[in-house]
């Protein structure tokens, strides 16, 4: 692809929070500028990130609580924070490589405007688990790849490729170009336990409230619909995303193979 969206990004850099994404984070290929454990903590998942941090020759400072608590923003922070250098994009053709590298068809995630960071944390944390190839998200009026995220995926920001763009629509219809089929999210359309994502495929996960645009709507090949029953007509974004994710993974690949 030679559009602009293209080029690779960064956010500012920032702090990894919480054990278990602090755990991932130094055992990553991602740059860590030091870190921070706070002192007088008797935790041995603690003591296996200082061995792991000092392996790798990283600076490792111990901290009082209080420093800790300023440098994330009284974070959940449970003892740890790691600094690292600015999370990194990827690009479309990234994600293609992901899928080819595991000679399988392509099945990506395109997120229209989703704005709360534990959403995007936890649709990361179940892509990776399904795996799914890559996630594209917009620039504009979406959360990037901010600490918030990397704490709610749980780890999975350093495996699950994230390209951001400059025009969802544009990018859909390039996706289509490229042989990939693209499914919705809608009230009205086929029962999502029907849909065989066997192919190569996209699916759009909508705004919080909003739901898909409307012009990216005119894009979408096929609406996949998850029915209620109950007083509550709508999911959270990241619950949809993870039953349309798992339906997915189950169409490609079927008990017995």
């Amino acid at each position: 692809m030679s559009t602009d969206e293209q080029q690779t990004t960064q956010e500012p850099a920032d702090f990894v929070i919480g054990r278990h994404p602090a755990m991932a984070a130094i055992k990553s290929e991602q740059q860590i500028n030091k870190v921070f454990i706070q002192s007088g903590l008797q935790a041995d998942v603690l003591n296996d990130i200082a061995k792991i941090a000092k392996k790798r020759n990283l600076i490792v400072q111990y901290v009082p609580k209080q420093k800790l608590d300023r440098l994330t923003d009284n974070g959940n922070h449970q003892g740890v924070a790691v600094g690292v250098a600015a999370f990194e994009y990827s690009t479309i053709d990234d994600l293609f490589a992901v899928a080819k590298a595991k000679n399988e068809p392509p099945f990506f995630l395109i997120l229209d405007n989703i704005e709360d960071p534990h959403n995007l944390g936890s649709i990361m944390r179940t892509a990776d688990a399904a795996g799914a190839h890559g996630i594209i998200i917009p620039k504009r009026r979406a959360v990037g790849l901010t600490s918030t995220v990397a704490k709610t995926s749980t780890g999975a920001i350093e495996h699950v490729k994230v390209a951001r763009v400059t025009n969802l629509v544009q990018t859909v219809k390039q996706l289509q170009e490229q042989g990939l089929w693209i499914f919705g999210t809608d009230m009205n359309g086929t029962d999502y336990r029907r849909w065989d994502a066997s192919g190569a495929v996209g699916l759009i996960i909508g705004n919080e409230g909003k739901g898909i645009s409307p012009l990216l709507k005119k894009s979408v090949d096929e609406m996949l619909t998850i029915p209620m029953v109950g007083h509550v007509q709508s999911l959270n974004a990241s619950v949809a995303a993870s039953l349309l994710i798992y339906q997915g993974y189950t169409s490609r690949h079927p008990l017995g193979n």
